[in-house]
């Protein structure tokens, strides 16, 4: 059974206007009460399924650091994918940074278990060549909380306005040296979203989880969005089935451009990050 969900109201173009103006100056804006706690309660559901089979075969989940795990699905591994992809808040966010024929390349969850470390500060991808010279965002995640975060949980912790840092200097293109922490500690804000909170980021924006003291796990979906032509979808493996393509709206059909299959055959993550498993 799928959870009811009452989409709100689109966003008024002023506030619209205020919340991508956000977004271009800090590379993060949170939009709380975007979903009922009952959503949610399915979705943490469905992310415990998930990574309950993904990490009993080889190559299902990769490691992001010590206990912390990101794991890629299926949109359909998702009861609630299509009010997911298709709320308005997201979409009109994401068609005015990203263009009206934005794709929708990613859906995976993180989940920092009982003694995950902190990262080190980085970036998810080094910056395109769009970005550095036009300052243009070429892609965005969403995050969606499938739990009431806690300070002891390891939460989120990013640098406002670091998506606009010049990373030739960083390792790979996304790990700031060593030398530069000190900037990004000062900088820093700890995220505590609650259940049906969403945020919306440039993932260029320097970033990083931090210790889970706690006994609990504090899995966070992420649905991974690209302007055309970004290519971040060679990154990812999503696929969907004839009769679930069917069954989605046209509004969120259009943006799925992933090969349509028989069968779905389980994701094996593509790689690992060597930084992020060694922690910090």
């Amino acid at each position: 059974m799928t959870a009811h969900h009452t989409a709100p109201a689109p966003l008024p173009a002023a506030e619209l206007a205020a919340l991508t103006g956000r977004l271009d100056a800090d590379g993060i804006i949170g939009l709380p009460g975007a979903f009922s706690r009952d959503w949610v309660r399915q979705l943490g559901e469905d992310i415990d399924t998930a990574f309950a089979e993904a990490r009993a075969r080889p190559g299902g989940a990769v490691g992001r650091g010590p206990n912390r795990f990101y794991v890629e699905i299926h949109p359909e591994q998702l009861r609630g994918f299509a009010e997911l992809a298709g709320h308005p808040w997201i979409t009109a966010v994401a068609e005015a940074v990203l263009g009206p024929a934005y794709r929708i390349v990613e859906v995976g969850f993180d989940v920092p278990l009982e003694g995950a470390v902190d990262q080190p500060w980085h970036r998810d991808f080094p910056m395109p060549a769009e970005t550095a010279r036009e300052g243009r965002l070429t892609s965005l995640a969403v995050n969606v909380t499938a739990v009431d975060t806690e300070p002891d949980m390891g939460p989120f912790e990013i640098a406002p306005g670091t998506h606009r840092d010049d990373g030739r200097a960083f390792d790979h293109g996304m790990f700031p040296p060593r030398e530069a922490w000190s900037r990004y500690r000062e900088l820093a804000v700890r995220k505590f979203p609650r259940m049906g909170d969403i945020s919306i980021r440039s993932a260029l924006t320097v970033h990083r989880g931090t210790a889970n003291h706690s006994a609990k796990a504090r899995p966070v979906l992420v649905l991974g969005l690209d302007a055309p032509g970004a290519g971040n979808d060679a990154r990812h493996d999503t696929a969907m089935t004839r009769q679930f393509r069917a069954a989605l709206p046209e509004s969120v059909r259009a943006h799925l451009h992933c090969p349509v299959v028989d069968v779905l055959r389980p994701i094996t993550q593509k790689h690992t990050i060597e930084g992020l498993v060694m922690g910090a």
